[in-house]
């Protein structure tokens, strides 16, 4: 398994320090994974945009997609690789909002059924999140949707789809055999090894 098969999501809460979490994601860039989505949903779009000028920048110096999550207008003015928006989100977005995020190379979306899915496929997107595939301490209590579910998803589009949820390296290979085009992983790499 490579890491160029893996999408890196953030969460800068594993640190205690900003200059750790930047470390971490510089080392996690250097090994080049599929892109790296920065995911902090408790900052205001200014404190934002402020750490995604640094993430964005040490992305761009290691060659790596960099996706901001949330904030289109902080992907346009950081001239980001794309960004990825909830589904509930890209849906309330009305035709002119939604032509001007086809200036982005990348457009993604999570999804939790295949119903989501096609309809990611219809707003335009570039890639999907799938999940959560396994039990992950993300989504305490609530029960994972499995193998059988990426399958469907990954047969109902055309788009890659990318498994979530509990991944780690061993179960790549199973997230591959359903269909999947790789995985994401959050904690197991901002906390774990680099998945080499």
């Amino acid at each position: 398994m490579s890491i160029s098969d893996v999408i890196c999501v953030t969460n800068r809460h594993v640190f205690a320090h900003e200059e750790d979490f930047l470390a971490r994601l510089a080392a996690i860039a250097a090994h080049q994974p599929r892109a790296i989505v920065l995911r902090e949903k408790d900052l205001t779009e200014e404190a934002y945009e402020t750490l995604a000028q640094k993430v964005l920048h040490l992305c761009k110096e290691a060659g790596v997609p960099g996706i901001v999550h949330g904030f289109p207008d902080v992907a346009r003015r950081q001239h980001a690789a794309g960004v990825h928006l909830p589904l509930p989100r890209l849906r309330r977005l009305v035709p002119a909002e939604r032509s001007s995020l086809a200036s982005f190379m990348e457009l993604g979306t999570s999804c939790h059924s295949v119903a989501d899915a096609q309809e990611a496929v219809r707003l335009g997107c570039t890639y999907i999140f799938a999940g959560h595939i396994f039990a992950t301490s993300c989504k305490p209590g609530l029960p994972p949707r499995g193998l059988d579910f990426l399958q469907a998803v990954t047969a109902a589009v055309p788009l890659p789809v990318y498994a979530i949820g509990g991944l780690t390296p061993a179960r790549v290979p199973l997230v591959r055999a359903a269909g999947a085009q790789g995985a994401c992983a959050m904690g197991s790499l901002m906390q774990g090894s680099l998945w080499l």
